[in-house]
């Protein structure tokens, strides 16, 4: 099946701004995905070197790996299989670690595993994200009616209040393995944050996006799937929840997805790495048309969360009436 899913060169961006922005808009008020090429940072040699250190991570061994485990309230550290989706009521075929700019101290890997190189780039290559984010989000920003640095402000990730992730992200190797029909690399989702920045590698397929989501409280979406290339060097950039209730649901936030790759298609190990700009925690969430309560950032993931475990406990019940 074909992609809707638009691309936008970055190439000469300060001499091109204002066409860019104009598809930027466009892009996130219809499917709510796009792809950015011909940016000059994070360069391919950069997103190469990421992927590099990524794959070192998870190919420690289990206790190194768990000597960091995943805290939900942190937002920080390592889990296999351990996130399941409201869409499914089953466990993700992946592994993940999440690291958070302010955290590196507590909450990273020890340097003793991975070394300093590996932390040090992994910092360099959040804030090349921070400032490509930024990018993208001062177009957006003025195409809502804000001030171009509105987002910026928001979105400072050396205080203590951010909540902005890098998270990176590895479906392990099936070769061979039929899976059954409710596993999914990654269920279907929206992401609570602002804006997602994702890498994936060529060849790493399975990525698709289900546009016609209205509201940013809803679970409901079209029924269409489709697939986003993937593309070692471009970046996939999603709308989430948070930036589709900032917009008062003008900006998308659709389901997305992984599906699991069958016997005969590439079931080799999937690699991606996403960066998800969130909000501080103090930042006060409202549209310029106060279509919804204000709410600050830290309130607004809360109610998220909240609202995704009510929907996953009823389906878990829907699963075990299922079953009996």
């Amino acid at each position: 099946m074909t992609s809707i899913v638009p691309k936008i060169s970055l190439r000469d961006f300060d001499n091109r701004r204002e066409e860019i922005k104009q598809q930027l808009y466009e892009a996130a008020t219809n499917v709510g995905f796009f792809v950015l090429k011909d940016q000059e940072s994070p360069s391919i040699q950069d997103i190469e070197k990421a992927f590099a250190h990524s794959a070192d991570f998870f190919a420690k061994p289990d206790d190194v790996k768990n000597k960091r485990p995943f805290v939900k309230l942190e937002n920080c550290g390592y889990e296999f299989q351990a996130q399941v989706r409201p869409s499914t009521g089953t466990p993700d075929l992946k592994e993940s670690l999440q690291l958070q700019y302010h955290k590196k101290d507590e909450y990273w890997p020890d340097t003793d595993d991975m070394g300093e190189d590996w932390a040090t780039f992994i910092q360099q290559f959040m804030q090349k994200n921070q400032e490509l984010s930024m990018k993208v989000l001062s177009c957006l920003a003025e195409s809502l009616g804000f001030e171009s640095d509105f987002f910026t402000t928001a979105h400072q990730i050396e205080k203590t209040t951010a909540q902005s992730t890098l998270r990176l992200l590895h479906y392990p190797d099936i070769t061979g393995q039929h899976i059954a029909p409710n596993s999914w690399r990654a269920g279907a989702h929206t992401d609570f944050d602002v804006m997602t920045v994702l890498y994936q590698r060529t060849g790493d397929l399975g990525l698709e996006v289900c546009p016609g989501r209205e509201a940013h409280t809803s679970f409901a979406s079209g029924d269409t799937w489709y697939p986003v290339e993937a593309q070692t060097g471009e970046i996939v950039i999603n709308i989430g929840d948070m930036l589709m209730s900032w917009s008062d649901d003008t900006l998308k936030s659709n389901f997305h997805r992984v599906r699991t790759p069958m016997v005969g298609e590439n079931q080799k190990s999937r690699y991606s790495i996403a960066w998800f700009n969130q909000a501080n925690k103090d930042v006060v969430i409202q549209g310029p048309n106060k279509k919804y309560e204000a709410l600050t950032a830290k309130e607004y993931i809360t109610n998220a969360m909240k609202r995704n475990f009510a929907k996953l406990s009823e389906k878990q019940e829907q699963l075990a009436v299922k079953s009996s």
